[in-house]
């Protein structure tokens, strides 16, 4: 992906690579993803949430973050659906919740937990704010991730709207300009899959947010499709 960074190091991310090696953690996100699939959802397992990670790094270090705020940020990345293992619904609040527990009881000190669980809780729509620098990137790289890739059932037949916008998407960009003033969304849609109007029907209150997410970190938030720029 175009926006991956170096963030496997150990010496600069230990947590983020002690919580990706976690058997308990592998088990959650394996889980809350069958489950996100039984019930219709676009794929929410390791892809996903490495992609939410690459993305999450990549805004944090090209804003000049440090690296120990980097790696809480790639944590609440790697962990932000598990919540989805209990229920869809109040998914940020249930993964926070979860984290806490499982980050406590890895040893994890109160000071690098807070700001993990601070973004989890926030990163959905239906309640989140961005409250802090980590969660404000962890909500532009999670609703950024629109790819065709995500779509888990391969029978057209079948595609409900969600089916149809993220397979339409065949290429998705996110990156910051030169001058750091602004954050792009740049999508080419094939729209015999998916209308542009369908992905607003769908997107509209999470590229609001993008933009709450955005002005945190002092940028404007861009969505641009098909070499159209829509916000």
């Amino acid at each position: 992906m175009e926006n991956r960074i170096t963030h496997s190091d150990a010496s600069r991310y230990p947590l983020y690579n002690m919580v990706r090696n976690n058997h308990d953690i592998h088990v959650y996100i394996e889980e809350q993803n069958k489950s996100m699939h039984a019930m219709g959802y676009t794929e929410h397992s390791f892809a996903h949430i490495g992609v939410v990670a690459d993305r999450t790094g990549y805004i944090l270090d090209t804003l000049g973050m440090d690296d120990h705020t980097i790696d809480l940020a790639l944590t609440a990345a790697w962990m932000h659906d598990i919540g989805n293992v209990v229920n869809r619904v109040d998914h940020s609040q249930s993964g926070a919740l979860m984290s806490f527990y499982l980050l406590d009881k890895m040893g994890v000190p109160a000071e690098d937990i807070a700001p993990i669980i601070r973004a989890i809780g926030n990163h959905d729509e239906g309640s989140g704010v961005p409250v802090s620098d980590i969660a404000a990137a962890l909500i532009l790289a999670d609703k950024s991730d629109v790819r065709r890739s995500r779509v888990q059932d391969d029978d057209e037949a079948k595609f409900d709207i969600h089916d149809r916008v993220n397979y339409s998407v065949t290429s998705s960009k996110l990156k910051i300009n030169q001058e750091h003033t602004a954050i792009k969304l740049k999508l080419e849609v094939d729209t015999r899959y998916g209308e542009i109007g369908e992905y607003f029907e769908i997107f509209m209150e999470r590229m609001l947010l993008c933009r709450k997410a955005a002005r945190f970190l002092n940028l404007e938030f861009h969505l641009i499709i098909n070499e159209q720029t829509l916000m």
